[in-house]
């Protein structure tokens, strides 16, 4: 069974506990501290398998739990760290916080591997703690707890073409000619319930890759029938081809189709119908038309070429007209962007970790303010601000919980100091 789709539950590993203890020794009466450090935290890891094409194993293990650290030993022994869990997906995947549907990362392109959720630090030992006032410190520092997260597994399709079309239209048939790919194919009322991906070579280099998306029904924008299953696939295509029956075998009107699967494409994201479209008027070896009447094909034309999309009369099963239908399509691909569409990060796990703790803004001194609290020092243990990244990451933080516009009430100028746990940073807008 293909599965597109899968709900599963992560967590990465707790921190170990660093550990008490004292040096004890022959003829040393009072040794000092040497409880060691606990291990870290085991992270959870996706990663791109290049043979996997379907998230069906997710179906049956729905739990990925990562080792936690060690507890710190005796004599400054530092505890083991927790082993990382490497989770495989296809190319594809968009891994998705399950509540809020936001993208937490897009298993696409040049991303093959990203963590997902960050071990916990492990806890440091008591021999961290020794002070000249403080020479017998009984405690030691617990590890970082771990994270966790239900979230979607969603699998795109990466092709630079999509053939769209209600069933037993001739989408499988014309894949089937024009690209390596080998669907099954049968006069279906239902449809493919996969996408099947070919490369249709024009030699020369000259290529694309093209996707045989499920065919859809009305009400699928709305979840009826394959509903999302079918338009989440097309998200990344970058022009749509619109197959369809010009010759009415079954009895359907091939304008009205295109206006339909438009309206479901618009309903579902307005943005799709911003591509570039092309109409392949498939079967037209089974038309037959009566004298001074308008063709369907001429009918097509009329309908949709002032709206510069533009018709191509074809057969899928003898292959006429296919190739001027090909290379068209592979001269509007050259004028658009060949990265393929990747979907940007929405979500940051970090983020939910210190949602609603508390925090403090106050005024120390002329021209220095102090910010601290739970919030602040959670943050600041899950951030690397020697990073460019963090950095960045830590000034979005402070603008999206309102910590920087909290300063401006009280009163911060440009360049005030503002201190953060042994921190200091210089106030610019």
């Amino acid at each position: 069974m293909f599965a597109d789709s899968a709900k599963i539950f992560i967590k990465s590993g707790k921190g170990g506990d660093g550990h008490v203890s004292f040096r004890r020794e022959l003829y040393v009466a009072n040794g000092g501290p040497d409880g060691g450090d606990g291990g870290r935290g085991g992270d959870i890891i996706f990663e791109v398998e290049d043979g996997l094409n379907t998230l069906t194993d997710f179906r049956h293990v729905r739990k990925y739990v990562a080792e936690s650290g060690e507890e710190g030993g005796k004599r400054r022994c530092h505890g083991a760290d927790g082993k990382d869990l490497i989770i495989k997906v296809p190319e594809g995947t968009v891994i998705k916080e399950f509540e809020s549907g936001k993208v937490i990362a897009d298993m696409s392109g040049e991303n093959r591997r990203e963590i997902i959720l960050k071990g916990g630090k492990g806890g440091l030992g008591n021999m961290h703690f020794a002070t000249a006032t403080m020479q017998v410190p009984k405690y030691a520092q617990p590890g970082q707890p771990a994270q966790e997260l239900w979230v979607l597994l969603e699998l795109k399709v990466i092709a630079d073409v999509g053939l769209v079309g209600f069933p037993n239209v001739g989408k499988s048939t014309l894949l089937s000619r024009v690209s390596n790919a080998r669907p099954k194919i049968a006069n279906y009322h239902f449809t493919t319930l996969n996408p099947h991906l070919g490369v249709v070579d024009l030699g020369d280099g000259a290529g694309f890759v093209m996707a045989d998306i499920p065919g859809l029904i009305e009400g699928a924008s709305e979840g009826v029938g394959l509903g999302h299953s079918f338009l989440k696939h097309i998200e990344r295509t970058k022009v749509l081809i619109h197959v369809v029956d010009a010759a009415s075998t079954e009895g359907r009107d091939p304008v009205e189709d295109i206006r339909t699967i438009n309206q479901e494409l618009a309903a579902y994201n307005p943005e799709l119908l911003t591509r570039p479209q092309v109409i392949a008027a498939n079967k037209i070896d089974s038309i037959y038309t009566e004298e001074d009447s308008e063709s369907p094909v001429d009918r097509l034309r009329r309908e949709f070429e002032p709206e510069g999309i533009r018709v191509f009369p074809i057969s899928a099963v003898s292959g006429e007209g296919v190739n001027d239908l090909l290379y068209y399509v592979y001269s509007q691909l050259q004028n658009l962007d060949t990265k393929p569409v990747i979907f940007e990060r929405e979500y940051d796990i970090s983020m939910k970790a210190v949602e609603n703790l508390p925090y403090t803004v106050e005024k120390a001194e002329e021209g220095v303010y102090v910010v601290e609290g739970p919030k602040i020092e959670k943050m600041l243990g899950y951030t690397n601000l020697d990073s460019e990244k963090g950095f960045e990451f830590f000034q979005k933080f402070l603008k999206n919980t309102g910590i920087l516009e909290d300063l401006e009430k009280a009163g911060i100028q440009e360049g005030d100091t503002v201190r953060m746990y042994g921190l200091e940073f210089d106030y610019y807008k």
